[in-house]
């Protein structure tokens, strides 16, 4: 099972995104959302939600419970 920390990569990368790109749709900077990507700092909750809306997914699948 994949970790939070590699779906959230695979989702942008999946969708042809930079960094910055997700960052700015946070409200965060680059650097911090590169963090989030390394597992330096956890991903707060909001930034959690705010990925499911943008990528249309569940927060299960994020968090790696479900598989689709």
């Amino acid at each position: 099972m994949k970790t939070y920390i590699e779906i959230i990569k695979d989702l942008r990368e999946d969708n042809d995104l930079t960094q910055k790109q997700i960052a700015d749709y946070l409200g965060t900077t680059q650097q911090v959302y590169s963090r989030y990507e390394k597992g330096e700092n956890e991903i707060p909750v909001r930034h959690i939600i705010a990925l499911c809306k943008y990528y249309k997914v569940s927060a299960d699948y994020i968090l790696g419970l479900e598989s689709n």
